[in-house]
């Protein structure tokens, strides 16, 4: 039985997980890693400074790469005659290709995975592409077919795959070859979904905001949301992981405290993880404020705190990294708006229909921000998202996207921010 992961960087050892007595975790950098002046962490959880990390930091981060899915960890389980409630054990078998730049290598697959290169990669036709997809709507664990060589996870809820895109062809790699873009299929759960997440994703980089870039496609009969991983990085020798790591990796939390009502963190606690660790703390600051005033005003209820990640670079540098898996219940009659919950609370509320003005005053106190400047941020990216609504639906449009949730999404937006101005304009009289 495996009792060590190596964990890379880019082809390059930076440290081990090893299993312990009770299957208590510990992760120890390697002393090379440690002496570069441009080394970075594993997660902010684990610095540098202290070459040995002990089982809470270690154990929710490799956590935070698995899926949300207990059916799929099951499944997985399964498969790889492991307990489902071992993620070290998982990770020995999904862990060479991640969100972020770690992967993690039992250490009889060092030297392939490291001799590995772009010939490593299985190029698949958009009908083998479409197979996949339908498999996985049918089955979420599905995230690689029986016959491939190459390992991956990615966290979250939402059935999905990974693949590398080589101009106009797919590909699935293997060993150090890294994925480039996330497929997600659209589950039935919600129709149009995926039409909705890219609405919202187009909408908030229209108004300023940093996101991942995505497209909705079609393989043959299957749609999907392709999302470009902002985690990769074309260069000149090749395709390059970046590291990043959610909020609860960064806070050294399970997954499963992603809800701020559930034990997670809240806009305070995040706000000041940024003030903490950011490169640029005013920047990234104000940016998370956007984002989570955007998600209100869209109805975005399930952006909780995997939903916000960090990117750490070279020297330790650590950004807020672009937005992604943003999407509104607007257009859903089952999820009634006047009961929805937001992931994070507002003030003391979480309830969508009860947040009002003297709500946003109290998180601004919370943050450390003027009362009247977050006043003028909530109705300035009112302003601005009510300018950008009919630009991107009419972008959507013409790149050939028009399910009924579009149109419905736009219309119910539209009426939400004119309640949510008159909230504040209310206020004021």
């Amino acid at each position: 039985m495996t009792a060590e992961l190596i964990a890379l960087m880019n082809g390059r050892e930076i440290g081990r997980v090893r299993r312990g007595a009770r299957s208590r975790l510990s992760f120890t950098y390697a002393e090379d890693w440690c002496a570069d002046p441009d080394a970075y962490p594993l997660s902010v959880s684990m610095p540098l400074s202290a070459a040995e990390h002990t089982h809470a930091p270690i154990v929710n981060f490799l956590w935070g790469l698995l899926p949300d899915n207990a059916l799929v960890l099951e499944k997985w389980a399964s498969r790889f005659h492991v307990s489902p409630s071992s993620p070290f054990a998982l990770i020995a078998n999904v862990g060479e290709d991640c969100a972020g730049a770690a992967q993690f290598v039992v250490p009889e697959r060092l030297d392939a995975v490291l001799g590995s290169s772009k010939r490593d990669v299985e190029w698949v036709t958009d009908a083998d592409i479409a197979q996949r997809l339908k498999a996985l709507r049918m089955d979420h664990s599905a995230w690689r077919a029986p016959r491939d060589t190459g390992q991956f996870s990615l966290a979250g809820a939402q059935p999905k795959t990974a693949l590398l895109r080589d101009g106009n062809r797919w590909g699935v790699p293997s060993g150090r070859t890294p994925t480039t873009h996330i497929l997600k299929p659209p589950t039935g759960e919600f129709d149009g979904h995926a039409e909705n997440e890219h609405f919202c994703l187009r909408l908030a980089r229209a108004v300023g905001l940093p996101t991942a870039t995505s497209e909705v496609m079609r393989f043959e009969d299957e749609l999907a949301i392709v999302v470009e991983r902002y985690d990769r990085v074309v260069t000149k020798e090749g395709i390059l992981r970046a590291h990043q790591e959610d909020m609860c990796q960064a806070l050294a939390l399970h997954p499963a405290k992603k809800y701020e009502n559930e034990g997670g963190p809240g806009a305070k606690a995040i706000v000041t993880l940024l003030r903490d660790y950011s490169s640029a703390r005013g920047e990234d600051v104000a940016t998370f404020l956007d984002a989570f005033i955007f998600n209100w005003l869209i109805a975005g209820s399930d952006a909780h705190a995997k939903n916000y990640s960090l990117l750490i670079g070279a020297g330790g540098r650590v950004r807020l990294a672009p937005l992604y898996d943003l999407a509104s219940a607007l257009p859903y009659d089952a999820l009634n708006t006047k009961k929805l919950k937001l992931a994070m609370k507002v003030g003391k509320k979480y309830r969508l229909a009860d947040i009002g003005p003297r709500d946003w005053s109290a998180l601004a106190s919370e943050v450390g921000v003027k009362a009247k400047d977050m006043r003028d941020r909530v109705l300035d990216l009112i302003d601005r998202v009510e300018g950008k609504i009919e630009g991107v639906r009419s972008a959507v449009i013409e790149a050939g996207i028009r399910p009924p949730v579009i149109d419905l999404l736009v219309d119910r937006l539209r009426s939400r921010l004119t309640q949510c101005r008159r909230l504040f304009l209310h206020q004021e009289e």
